[in-house]
C-alpha cells in the first residue's frame, strides 16, 4: 500500500472519529425529548397599541418620552385646539342668542294672551251693546207702526243697531288677529328652542373634539416610539406614539399536528429566555391556531422535517409581569415548553425559578 493511500485512509478514519465524538457530545447536550412535553423556540412579544390623533391637526405637546411607563387613561399628548376653541365660543354665543330669542318669544306670547283677554272682554261688551240696540230698534219699529214715536227716532235706533253690529264684527276680527298673534309667538318659541338644541348639539360635538385633543393611553404600558414630534401636523388617525402593553407579554411558537392536537387553552407552560437561562418563567397557553401553516424559516421545531405546524401563543402570567415590569424586554429569543399531560409533574430543570 502506497504512503499516499495510507495517509488518505488515516484522514478518513480521523474524520469519522471526530464526527462520532461530535454527535455523541451533541446527543448529550441536546434537550431530552419527552413525548409528554412540547417545546419550540420563539421571541418574547407584547401587544402594541398606537396612540393616534382622531382628527387632523398640529401636535402641541408630547408629555412622555420613549421608555416611559404610563397608566391607563393618562394624558400623553395635546393637539393644537385653538380653532376649535374659537368655534366653541361662537357656538356658545349662538346658544345664548337663541335663549334670548326664546325668552323674548315667551314674553310676546304672554303679551298676546293678555291682548286676547282684553279682546274677549271687548267682544262681550260689543255683543251686549248689539243686543240692547237690537231690542231698542225692534221697539221703535213697533211704536212707529202705532204712530207712538217719530220716524226720526226710529231711524236713529236703526242706525245705532247697525253700528253696534259693525262693532261686534270689528271685535271678532280683533279677536281672530290676537289668536293668530299668539300662534305666531308660540311658533317663535318653538323655533328658538330648536335653535337652542342645534347650538347645544354643536357645543357638545366641539367639546367632544376638544376632549379628543387630549391624547390618552388606552391601557397601561411603556412608550416604545415617539412616532411624531411637537409642531408636526398629522392627518386623521395619524400616529403620535407607539405603546407596548407590558402586562400582555407572550411568546409565539409552532408545534406539529401530533403535539398541537394535545394542547388546550389554559395549559401550563414554561418560558426560558436565552439571556437569563437560569430563570424558568411560568406561563399558560392563551391561543392555539385552528389552521395549519408552513413553518417559518426562523423557527426550529423538534422535528425539522415537519413542514406544516400550528401557531400557539404562550402568555406569561400578568401578575408576575406587574412585579417585574422594568425587566420586560420584547424581541429577546427563548424557548417555550408546554406540558401535554396534566398528570405529569414538571421535570426539575423546568420548575419555576424567578429572580
Amino acid at each position: 500500500m502506497s504512503a499516499s493511500k495510507s495517509k488518505k485512509i488515516t484522514i478518513a478514519i480521523g474524520a469519522i472519529v471526530v464526527a462520532a465524538v461530535g454527535y455523541f457530545v451533541w446527543q448529550q447536550m441536546r434537550p431530552t425529548v419527552d413525548l409528554d412535553f412540547a417545546y419550540s423556540n420563539g421571541r418574547i412579544e407584547a401587544t402594541e397599541v398606537d396612540i393616534s390623533a382622531k382628527t387632523a391637526g398640529r401636535i402641541s405637546q408630547i408629555l412622555v418620552n420613549e421608555g416611559d411607563f404610563v397608566t391607563e387613561n393618562q394624558v400623553v399628548a395635546h393637539m393644537d385646539m385653538e380653532s376649535l376653541q374659537a368655534k366653541l365660543a361662537q357656538a356658545k354665543a349662538e346658544a345664548a342668542r337663541a335663549q334670548s330669542g326664546k325668552d323674548a318669544a315667551i314674553a310676546l306670547v304672554a303679551q298676546r294672551e293678555a291682548d286676547q283677554a282684553m279682546a274677549e272682554a271687548t267682544l262681550v261688551q260689543r255683543q251686549t251693546e248689539l243686543e240692547l240696540a237690537q231690542k231698542t230698534q225692534q221697539r221703535s219699529q213697533a211704536l212707529l207702526a202705532q204712530r207712538a214715536t217719530s220716524a226720526q227716532q226710529a231711524d236713529n235706533d236703526m242706525a245705532q243697531f247697525r253700528n253696534a253690529k259693525a262693532m261686534v264684527a270689528v271685535a271678532e276680527a280683533q279677536m281672530a288677529a290676537v289668536r293668530a298673534g299668539i300662534q305666531a309667538a308660540k311658533s317663535q318659541v318653538a323655533q328658538a328652542e330648536a335653535s337652542i338644541l342645534a347650538a347645544e348639539a354643536v357645543i357638545a360635538n366641539l367639546e367632544s373634539e376638544l376632549k379628543d385633543g387630549d391624547l390618552r393611553a388606552p391601557r397601561a404600558g411603556r412608550v416604545q416610539y415617539r412616532v411624531a414630534q411637537p409642531g408636526e401636523v398629522v392627518g386623521n388617525g395619524g400616529k403620535v406614539l407607539s405603546l407596548v402593553d407590558v402586562g400582555d407579554v407572550y411568546m409565539t411558537i409552532f408545534l406539529p399536528e401530533s403535539q398541537a392536537g394535545r394542547v388546550a387553552i389554559g395549559e401550563q407552560a414554561r418560558v426560558i429566555i436565552d439571556a437569563v437561562p437560569q430563570y424558568v418563567i411560568p406561563a399558560e397557553v392563551s391561543y392555539v391556531s385552528s389552521v395549519a401553516q408552513f413553518t417559518p424559516k426562523m423557527v426550529e421545531t423538534q422535528d425539522e422535517r415537519q413542514k406544516l405546524t400550528f401557531r400557539v401563543k404562550v402568555r406569561i402570567d400578568p401578575l408576575l409581569l406587574e412585579k417585574h415590569m422594568e425587566q420586560v424586554k420584547t424581541g429577546v429569543p427563548g424557548v417555550a415548553y408546554i406540558r401535554l399531560d396534566q398528570t405529569r409533574d414538571w421535570p426539575e430543570h423546568l420548575e419555576v425559578k424567578l429572580p
